[in-house]
């Protein structure tokens, strides 16, 4: 048993989770822009130590730091776990002073924790995936006035985590490119058969997009294929995955449907898409697509079997006519 009291869970844990995730951060080498916030921070505020610490499931992960060794601590002992439960600036005066830290081996032991000051950094899907904290071994306090100056550089700090995560994203749909999208959906995989529930995949494909390119040129292609993404989006949860793999093609991974409550998804954004009008109300075209759909197999080694038999249903699809979606099941 822990010889101090638990860290709270953020009532979104889950979704927090997936969000850092799909940040692709962890683990990741030393980034400039972000070490030299965390150096000003620590200038700025007085502070030997100054750390961007992102909290992962089981440990707090330290993406830069300034006066500390350690690259990660246990989640149990993190201050930050307790920070990233709420909105606002987390000051800590005196740990030694504090029930909730008192007992801390970072507070009896290196690096001998007095004083803490941390701001959740919060990402624009709305969930705190970590902090941009400081650390004095004596106990102080903060000004309102510093208070707020780390929360400004907290929101730096996600400026910077965003234009990271904009290397990983189409620039014209804003949505995850092919080499992202397939490595968040290879976890995605993982989790489904840790916690035993369904997964399923649409690829779905704009026929005949290129007579849109032709015909009106590459503005109107654009116009489409955002308007397709935004009916799209407005089906999906928010622990689903959505990318453009291809010029007109996209995928959908939907996590924790089976099959029959995809195809009915995949039908409604079928009708939907057929049913749009917008920059092509009097051209006489009408946007169609085509859907490729599957669900995880216990056969499946990995997610490009499910993705190779969901491309599989796509071409079945375009080759019975288009404007329709088909299923090939695995075993």
């Amino acid at each position: 048993m822990s010889p101090f009291p638990d860290y709270p869970i953020p009532a979104d844990e889950e979704q927090r989770l997936r969000d850092l995730e799909r940040h692709g951060v962890l683990d990741s080498p030393p980034d400039e822009h972000i070490d030299r916030i965390v150096h000003l921070t620590s200038a700025v505020l007085g502070a030997p130590i100054a750390l961007v610490s992102l909290v992962d499931r089981d440990r707090q992960w330290f993406l830069s730091r300034q006066g500390l060794e350690a690259h990660q601590t246990p989640r149990e002992m993190a201050f930050c776990a307790h920070t990233i439960a709420g909105d606002t600036v987390l000051v800590v005066p005196d740990a030694l002073e504090d029930e909730r830290f008192r007992n801390n081996p970072l507070v009896l032991g290196e690096p001998r924790v007095r004083f803490y000051a941390g701001a959740p950094l919060r990402s624009p899907e709305g969930h705190n995936l970590g902090t941009l904290c400081v650390i004095d071994r004596q106990p102080r306090q903060l000004s309102p006035e510093q208070v707020q100056v780390l929360h400004n550089l907290a929101e730096l700090v996600v400026r910077e985590l965003e234009l990271r995560r904009l290397t990983s994203i189409c620039p014209v749909t804003g949505l995850y490119n092919r080499g992202a999208f397939f490595r968040l959906c290879e976890r995605e995989v993982e989790r489904a058969r840790q916690e035993g529930r369904p997964l399923s995949l649409l690829n779905i494909d704009i026929d005949d997009f290129r007579q849109i390119n032709n015909r009106w040129g590459h503005e109107a292609g654009d116009r489409v294929l955002l308007d397709v993404c935004r009916m799209c989006r407005a089906r999906l949860g928010e622990a689903d995955l959505f990318g453009r793999i291809g010029d007109e093609e996209f995928s959908l991974l939907l996590v924790g449907r089976d099959s029959s409550e995809a195809i009915g998804l995949a039908e409604a954004i079928r009708v939907e898409i057929s049913a749009m009008g917008g920059v092509f109300n009097h051209s006489g075209y009408q946007p169609h697509i085509s859907g490729g759909l599957s669900s995880l197999a216990p056969s499946d080694r990995n997610f490009a079997d499910l993705f190779y038999r969901a491309d599989q249903a796509l071409y079945l699809a375009k080759g019975n006519g288009r404007d329709q979606i088909a299923t090939v099941l695995g075993s």
